[in-house]
């Protein structure tokens, strides 16, 4: 499953060891660098597989200080995906929505925020375990569990909060548990885990094929779509793309302008990809095609075809393959040799997706299922690729600036700037 991009917390961590650097350049010492920070180390929390559609789960969580000194205030956040959902958040908690950006897909964040001392040595747990639902669209989700000496909220991009109306949960001491040891803290005041939540649930994952009419030497318009007809909702692994689709052309055409997220592979065949890790139930993506007629070839057909990885959750396969169907008008050829590709394939748009991708380009393009094809218009595109733009929105990436300018007496700057645009 895809990681939690870093919060406030891991961007003030960066911003701290810059500015050590620069400091250290300037010969002087960061202050408490030789103070050992807080030591918080959360307990293990393994997979939760086959969960039903509809049902509640309890996550059972806890945490170690492993500092010297005592805390005199804890916060702990659950942050789960789309398909899964809390139930009732405790009054001391705040919740956020936060919509996809960048590569990751939005999430659903309870903060709870824990007003007691906590001592060094000793394993604390919520009294109450948190309680999550998994929703219809559950399939792959992902659960990310954090405990935290300071407050360092949702991030940029959260919706306003809403405070639990649940009654409120304190934390109480484990005895019976083994403590973490000393000095074990993998980071400075602050961990997290990663929980893979498995549901048993299916998506269905399905091709479209058209039929084609024209005379030799016109130029067609090929629309081809993938749908996720659901139930559930598939998260693949960040940089994987959801699925794969590979499109073979009828004999006796060739490719006057090709999608955005489709590249040549030869012999007529194009290998199309997806313009996110995950695609929501009744998402998908539709590729966009101009085809030139140079010949009349009898019964000449190509094909569309799912591919790339294994698909365990679809256990229908007889919408996988659909046909593209050719009928030409006419006879002879215009003389034209083999399948050629424009760089600048029009753009792919998603068809309900979520997410959004670098740069812009709308799909378009009219195919048929019957009468003569209509020609459609072409947007622009990136070329290439399988991680074209659908045209769902604009995406300001992470930007950091650092400068360490050094004049009389004056120490280091670190400026950390992040903006994204955030979808839902």
């Amino acid at each position: 499953m895809p990681p939690t991009l870093p919060g406030p917390r891991a961007l003030r961590q960066t911003a701290g060891a810059v500015g050590a650097v620069a400091l250290l350049a300037l010969g002087a010492a960061p202050a408490g660098a030789a103070d050992p920070g807080p030591g918080l180390v959360l307990g293990r929390i393994g997979p939760i597989d086959g969960v039903k559609p509809g049902s509640e789960f309890t996550v059972p969580t806890s945490f170690t200080n492993t500092g010297t000194a005592a805390l005199g205030k804890v916060w702990m956040s659950y942050s789960v995906t789309r398909g899964l959902s809390h139930t009732e958040v405790p009054s001391n908690c705040l919740r956020y929505e936060i919509g996809s950006f960048d590569e990751q897909p939005g999430s659903s964040d309870v903060i709870c925020e824990f007003d007691q001392r906590v001592e060094p040595g000793v394993v604390y747990a919520p009294e109450r375990p948190l309680t999550l639902k998994a929703l219809d669209r559950a399939l792959y989700d992902e659960l990310r569990v954090t405990v935290d000496s300071a407050d360092t909220g949702p991030g940029d991009g959260a919706s306003e909060p809403v405070r639990g109306t649940g009654p409120a949960v304190k934390l109480v001491e484990r005895p019976d548990d083994t403590p973490a040891a000393p000095g074990s803290a993998r980071h400075d005041g602050w961990d997290a885990v990663d929980v893979k939540v498995t549901a048993k649930n299916t998506a269905d994952f399905r091709v479209n094929g058209n039929r084609l009419k024209g005379r030799v030497g016109d130029t067609v318009p090929l629309v081809v779509k993938f749908t996720n007809a659901g139930p559930g909702w598939v998260l693949r692994e960040i940089g994987a793309g959801a699925t794969r689709v590979h499109i073979t052309m009828p004999a006796g055409t060739s490719v006057a302008k090709a999608d955005g997220f489709c590249k040549s592979m030869g012999s007529r065949t194009y290998d199309c990809g997806t313009s996110q890790a995950w695609i929501n139930e009744g998402g998908g993506e539709t590729y966009d095609f101009k085809l030139k007629i140079d010949k009349s070839v009898s019964g000449a057909k190509g094909s569309v075809a799912l591919a790339g990885q294994p698909r365990p959750f679809d256990p229908d396969k007889s919408n996988d393959t659909a046909d593209i169907l050719l009928d030409v008008s006419g006879h002879g050829s215009t003389g034209g040799s083999g399948s050629t590709s424009s760089t600048g394939g029009s753009g792919s748009a998603s068809t309900g997706g979520s997410g959004s991708a670098s740069g812009s380009s709308s799909g378009s393009g009219t195919g048929t299922t019957g009468g003569s094809s209509t020609s459609g218009t072409s947007g622009s595109s990136s070329t290439g690729g399988d991680l074209a733009s659908t045209g769902s929105g604009q995406v300001l990436p992470l930007t950091a600036a650092a400068a360490g300018a050094v004049v009389v007496g004056a120490g280091a700057v670190l400026v950390v700037r992040r903006r994204a645009a955030r979808q839902r």
